[in-house]
């Protein structure tokens, strides 16, 4: 028993730290191209450095997995960038409600991808999602929230697309070499964005002390150590309850705003209705996702 509470505890501490990714969005001053940026590159080296001392093996094998895994890397790359973009834009708050609709996303992208049979009931899902988004926005003023809560939506999409992309690619690379791979692609991707930017210098790449030291607490620890914390808890406690614990984030992550960034001011009573309603929604999908597993493995049985 102590041993699996000690995991759950670990793993909600980790939740909690990638609660402040959105915070840290706000605190550095670098534009959302150098955030993401230094991120991918120190998330990578750092990420790197570690496996090197593990001694975990770090090429893939199938060039097919290799070129694959390297273009999910361009949609992380991507959802970091609408993602930052959007706490930018708007609020850190704004931000991570739209992000929590990632879950429902995946429930029509795997049909598609996966190649399984489309449930009804997450369509219903996702209309209560929708109701929840619509409560957001038409009580949210100005144009830049409004910019914020696109490009929000927009970096759920993406990170539900690389997710179910890393659901096939898991079943034949593991965990460490597809992270790896596509830090190094988005990388890559990113280096491409600021050197084809007309108006970059390198004096875009210039911040502030303030800056190296949270960006390094971004690329590290919310990032590296992180994942490879989660890939080792999930052998103890299983995908569901890891993927069900991570729905938390939003909250924390609303809890985080309004103390750290005194968003609670400024936000609506609409907004926490609405914020609710997706929440419960991203629980409710997952809860019955449980049931479903459940139902199968009797009649397998």
């Amino acid at each position: 028993m102590w041993g699996k509470l000690k995991y759950q505890l670990t793993l909600h501490l980790i939740i909690f730290i990638w609660g402040f990714t959105a915070i840290l969005g706000k605190w550095i001053e670098a534009d959302a191209f150098v955030l993401v940026w230094y991120r991918v590159i120190i998330a990578f080296f750092s990420l790197l450095i570690f496996l090197i001392i593990l001694r975990r093996k770090l090429v893939i094998q199938s060039s097919s997995n290799a070129w694959k895994t390297l273009g999910v890397g361009v949609l992380v790359a991507l959802h970091w960038l609408t993602f930052y973009v959007s706490i930018k834009e708007s609020t850190a708050s704004l931000a991570i409600i739209c992000l929590a609709t990632t879950t429902i996303h995946v429930s029509w992208l795997e049909p598609l991808i996966m190649k399984r049979k489309f449930l009804w009931s997450e369509l219903v899902l996702g209309v209560i999602i929708i109701g929840g988004i619509l409560l957001i926005t038409g009580n949210t003023t100005g144009e830049q929230n409004m910019i914020g809560i696109a490009f929000g939506l927009l970096s759920a999409i993406l990170a539900a697309s690389f997710s179910v992309f890393n659901a096939r690619l898991i079943q034949d690379v593991t965990a460490s070499k597809i992270t790896l791979y596509e830090m190094f692609s988005a990388s890559v991707v990113m280096s491409l964005f600021l050197l084809l930017s007309p108006s970059f210098t390198l004096n875009n790449l210039l911040i502030s002390s303030n800056d190296i030291y949270l960006l390094l607490f971004l690329g590290i620890i919310c990032t590296s150590v992180a994942f490879l914390i989660t890939v080792e808890i999930t052998k103890f406690l299983g995908a569901f309850t890891v993927t069900l614990s991570i729905n938390m984030e939003p909250i924390y992550t609303l809890g985080l705003a309004a103390l750290f960034l005194g968003e609670h001011q400024e936000l609506s009573t609409w907004f926490y209705i609405g914020a609710s309603i997706i929440v419960g929604a991203v629980f409710g999908n997952a809860i019955l996702k449980y049931q479903q597993r459940k139902k199968l493995k009797k009649a397998i049985s």
